[in-house]
Parts: C-alpha cells; sequence; structure tokens
C-alpha cells in the first residue's frame, strides 16, 4: 500500500481531513500529523514534523497545508531533500511532478480552488516524473541546499 504523510495547521484542518478521507478511498496509507483540532499551532513545526517523518523512508509524498499554502509551502523547502510545490491548478499539479519531481505538494485551507482540490491530487499522484532535461534541473535545484 503507498504510503503518504500529512500535516496541517489550524488554517486548514478541514481540508486536509477532506483529503484524508480521499487518500484512503484511494486506498492510501495515510500518516496524519495533525492538527486535529482549531486550537492555533504554527505551520513551520507543522512542516518539520511532516519533512522529518517523510525522510524516514516509505512514503510516495507528502502534502502539508496552512491557510494559503504559502507559509508552509516555504518551511517546507528548507527541510534538505524537500522539494515543495504549492499547487493550484491541475497544470501545476502536473508540472509539479513532470517538471520538478516534487515529493510534497502545499495546500491552503483559506482559498477558493477553481478545481477540486482532489482532482489536482489525482494529477500529480497519476502524472510520471519526465526525466532527461528535467533531471539536470532538479539536481542544480538541490544543490542549492549546499551553499
Amino acid at each position: 500500500m503507498k504510503k503518504i504523510v500529512i500535516a496541517s495547521d489550524h488554517g486548514a484542518v478541514d481540508l486536509k481531513d477532506e483529503i484524508v478521507a480521499f487518500l484512503k478511498i484511494k486506498s492510501f496509507d495515510v500518516t496524519d500529523l495533525g492538527t486535529h483540532g482549531k486550537t492555533a499551532v504554527d505551520y513551520p513545526d507543522m512542516a518539520l514534523a511532516a519533512c522529518s517523518e517523510f525522510l524516514k523512508g516509505g512514503y510516495e509524498f507528502g502534502i502539508v497545508l496552512c491557510g494559503t499554502g504559502i507559509g508552509i509551502s516555504i518551511a517546507a523547502n528548507k527541510v534538505r531533500g524537500i522539494r515543495c510545490a504549492l499547487l493550484f491548478d491541475l497544470f501545476t499539479a502536473q508540472m509539479a511532478k513532470a517538471h520538478n519531481n516534487a515529493n510534497f505538494i502545499a495546500f491552503g485551507g483559506r482559498v477558493t480552488y477553481q478545481e477540486p482540490v482532489a482532482a489536482m491530487i489525482e494529477k500529480f499522484i497519476s502524472t510520471d516524473f519526465a526525466g532527461d532535461r528535467h533531471e539536470k534541473r532538479i539536481a542544480k535545484m538541490m544543490a542549492i541546499e549546499n551553499l
């Protein structure tokens, strides 16, 4: 069974719960790190928790959420080895995997999306990494962590 790790701050609990339900229907084993209520938590802490769990191995990818998805995606991208893409439509979902081979995706719980988040996740899951010229670009991107 494919495994996914997910975490959110208080601004995206409802969307996180919807995503967890969707992923379980799709037969994914979901590690839900919370938060599970409306009590305020800091999105950098949730990003670090999800990324740390992902880096233990065995996960297909991770999902992080905050009010806008911006802060938590920035925080996730500070963790060595993480490539987190903030998705907002089917095209960005496809390109996040095809060109960037993202290992995390992010959403905002307070964002009104024109396309269903589940459809974006489905597009991300069903897209293969294109490899080839994109491998060199990803290597350059990841080398920035060593500066």
